[in-house]
């Protein structure tokens, strides 16, 4: 790999300041597993995965990709011929293995991946390293901000796909749902960033297709959705959920979410096009508690009711979602590009608490402050 990072080099004369590199030369800091688990499915080969042939292997950016979907997607791309490249600012290791994955197999895909470290935010820099390299396919995972993406587009003007992770909180609040792509949208939201880049990549003419998840799940989830639940059902805790606890959302396992990546990849379908991306059902809060529940193991878990507007939790969260109605339509995906997902609820979540944190490692520590205030509370009025 070596040799061949100095053969990209030489070839497309990259700055002094551009240092391309096979992650295995890289700096590996990183907690490795080290477990004999394996995988209930083969990650890499997704039911239902797109075959890539030899002659279709493309030069793939990856805007990120150190975390969560970034981990699962990279794993599809290598697995289906690509040459990939992930664009960090190389804080973070650039690989970490998978779970339970087999430490041949996570070393020959490290030896694939090539990284490039730069800060995307140095418009000169994505400019100037990005046009050296001249990349097939990007797919930006942690794009924000539609100022991120234009110095890429002119780096690449005969890019042939930008596949963008856009955000199914994009929508208008409504009355009507489920969401659907063709709804109206919130100017305001806070992913508005994210609007505006899905409105920069239509009006530049790119062939672009935008991936609007919902709420996504998984091993290694950084952000505290399954391991909100988790931590009070090991500590044998009420969990405090807003209101009736019927509002209905909607999650989507990474696995499913990095194959659906993977099925848009030079798809014509897929053409300046957008999807809702998530699980296939819907589910209460409360019916998500006790699917937590049953997915690790714990008794049926007591669940307390509580109204948010008789408290002040300051700059604390004390529930992981938003207290409302919040789910979408995944029927474009499914109708148009063959998209159903491989996990019901139950067994998404219970594959993520078998390879994660029924293994002792999660994101967050447990900080049951509020839950404190609101059980406090609970008591006094009973």
């Amino acid at each position: 790999m070596a040799a061949s990072v100095a053969t990209l080099q030489q070839n497309f004369k990259l700055p002094s300041s551009v240092s391309l590199i096979s992650s295995s030369q890289s700096t590996f800091c990183g907690t490795k597993f080290t477990t004999s688990v394996q995988y209930k499915r083969k990650v890499c080969q997704p039911k239902g995965a797109l075959n890539v042939m030899a002659s279709s292997s493309k030069k793939i950016l990856v805007m990120g990709g150190t975390r969560f979907i970034g981990i699962f997607l990279s794993r599809l791309l290598v697995e289906e011929g690509h040459q990939v490249t992930l664009f960090t600012r190389g804080k973070a290791p650039v690989t970490q293995p998978l779970p339970g994955e087999a430490e041949d197999a996570y070393n020959a895909f490290k030896s694939k991946i090539l990284h490039l470290k730069g800060d995307r935010k140095d418009y000169d820099f994505v400019r100037t390293s990005l046009a050296a390299e001249g990349f097939d396919v990007v797919y930006d995972i942690n794009g924000r901000e539609a100022e991120e993406v234009e110095p890429i587009l002119d780096a690449l003007p005969n890019l042939e796909q930008y596949i963008y992770c856009s955000s199914a909180g994009v929508y208008l609040k409504s009355d009507l749902l489920p969401h659907r792509e063709i709804d109206a949208v919130d100017p305001k939201s806070r992913h508005k960033g994210k609007l505006e880049t899905e409105a920069l990549l239509e009006s530049k003419g790119v062939n672009y297709t935008s991936i609007r998840p919902v709420y996504i799940y998984g091993p290694l989830n950084y952000n505290p959705v399954e391991e909100w639940f988790f931590h009070r059902l090991k500590a044998g805790r009420p969990i405090p959920i807003p209101n009736s606890g019927l509002q209905v959302t909607q999650l989507g396992h990474v696995k499913d979410l990095a194959t659906a990546f993977i099925k848009v990849l030079g798809n014509e379908k897929a053409s300046k096009q957008v999807y809702n991306i998530s699980g296939d059902r819907y589910v209460t809060f409360d019916g998500l508690a006790r699917a937590c529940a049953k997915a690790g193991g714990f008794p049926e878990p007591e669940i307390i009711h509580y109204n948010p507007k008789e408290f002040d939790f300051g700059k604390k969260k004390a529930f992981p979602f938003r207290d409302q109605h919040f789910f979408a339509s995944v029927e474009k995906a499914k109708e148009e590009l063959g998209i159903i997902p491989e996990y019901s609820l139950v067994e998404g979540l219970t594959d993520s608490y078998n390879l994660d944190f029924g293994r002792g490692t999660f994101r967050k520590a447990a900080d049951f402050t509020t839950d404190d205030m609101i059980l406090e509370k609970s008591l006094v009025l009973s």
